[in-house]
């Protein structure tokens, strides 16, 4: 309640705006029905599928001059149903309404911006630093981030400081989650064909939740693309090396690649993603080889079932390939549809893993309809076809056709925009 008052007080200070300000208001509602009938683990014999549909509403309040920019977005996440409208004690509480933004960017005269609080960020394919969107919830970080512009270079430069609260003593953080994310971005686009871009991140965690020792995994790499009429390409690259969570050694490696060609209609193109793991494991190990990709992006890699999200789990330390191919057919101007192929594997093999490296196939089959500029549908279909290997890895002895289809609406209207 105390957000929905600030929200109402903020936007009756802004419609009072000043000479070349500009306020606007935008909105979004996204409502995803899902039929999970083995989305994420293999579905077992005799298991019932879920079925079920979940939403999401923000606000997004903008206010910008030429000096100074502030935004704020509120929203609401449910499950239909998870929660109840009335009680006996009056009106229920609503937990899952938060603040999905809330951020102020100052002009550093010709230098750049400053930009400070809650935020999105993505940057180049999303790959180590993400929205990660299919989630309803989404992904903001709490930073500060300096936007500079260099000759022909963009320059960002960020860095964070998390805890769960206004400490006496200590800085306890959840070792699960990050506790200072810092990282350095260099971008230049040398034409309309070549882009490139080099990230640098060192992102620390706690040892366990209960100890102060922070250690810093690094992680430095590229990512490029190329275009050049109807040929597309793009690649990325990076190296891990500093310490892990357990304060191990790390040397890990991630590389990936995709090229298409648009002939008509139809774009066709392949792709292959490796993920480094590690041949040794328990006390043997000295060096952690498992890469970690932090808070970048899951759902869109490596098969949109998403068996694999967390690497080091989900593969028993064994890495990831992904030899893929995919076929989009632009079916109109507003209608387009897609088919994914991955052939999956793990990247090495150690005493927790099935001795054999190929794990299955996923099919993915994707539906988009964009109706109005502020309204788009969209529908999947998935299905997998494992090996014994994968049933193995995930600890499925029988299982049965493992399936996943979801519809999702997403309108997203501008409500109220002034400029002076």
């Amino acid at each position: 309640m105390q957000l929905r008052n600030t929200a109402l007080i903020l936007l009756l200070l802004l419609g009072t705006s000043s000479a070349m300000a500009q306020l606007k208001i935008d909105a979004q509602y996204r409502s995803r029905l899902e039929y999970r009938d083995g989305y994420q683990k293999l579905a077992a014999d005799g298991s019932t599928p879920a079925f079920f549909i979940s939403q999401r509403a923000r606000l997004i309040f903008g206010y910008e001059t030429p000096n100074f920019k502030f935004r704020i977005s509120p929203q609401d996440i449910r499950v239909w149903g998870d929660e109840t409208t009335i009680s006996a004690t009056g009106p229920a509480d609503n937990p899952s309404f938060d603040l999905f933004e809330g951020y102020a960017e100052v002009k550093l005269g010709n230098a750049g911006w400053m930009k400070i609080g809650r935020q999105e960020m993505k940057y180049d394919n999303e790959r180590i630093l993400g929205a990660r969107n299919w989630g309803q919830t989404g992904m903001a970080y709490d930073a500060l981030l300096f936007k500079l512009k260099l000759a022909q270079w963009n320059l960002h430069v960020a860095g964070s400081w998390n805890s769960l609260a206004e400490n006496l003593t200590d800085n306890l953080y959840p070792a699960s989650r990050i506790k200072s994310l810092n990282f350095i971005w260099l971008n230049r686009k040398f034409n309309d064909k070549f882009t490139l871009s080099l990230l640098h991140v060192a992102a620390g965690v706690t040892q366990t939740d209960s100890t102060n020792k922070l250690n810093f995994r690094q992680t430095s790499g590229l990512y490029t693309e190329y275009k050049s009429g109807n040929f597309s390409s793009w690649a990325d690259a990076y190296y891990q090396f500093g310490k892990s969570k357990s304060g191990l050694d790390v040397s890990a490696f991630l590389a990936q690649a995709e090229v298409s060609y648009k002939t008509g209609i139809i774009t066709p193109g392949v792709g292959y993603g490796f993920f480094s793991g590690n041949s040794t494991i328990g006390s043997q190990m000295k060096t952690d080889h498992v890469f970690d990709i932090l808070y970048g992006a899951r759902h869109r890699y490596f098969g949109l079932m998403d068996y694999f999200r967390t690497y080091s789990s989900n593969t028993k330390q064994g890495g990831l390939t992904d030899l893929n191919y995919f076929v989009d057919c632009k079916l109109s101007k507003t209608v387009s549809l897609k088919n994914a192929g991955h052939f999956l594997g793990l990247a090495q093999t150690n005493t927790s893993t099935p001795d054999k490296k190929y794990l299955g196939y996923e099919n993915d089959l994707l539906l988009n309809y964009k109706f109005a500029d502020w309204g788009a549908f969209e529908a999947g279909y998935f299905f997998i076809m494992p090996t014994e290997a994968l049933k193995e890895l995930q600890g499925v002895a029988k299982d049965k056709y493992s399936h996943y289809f979801y519809a999702m609406l997403t309108i997203s209207p501008t409500i109220f925009k002034q400029a002076q």
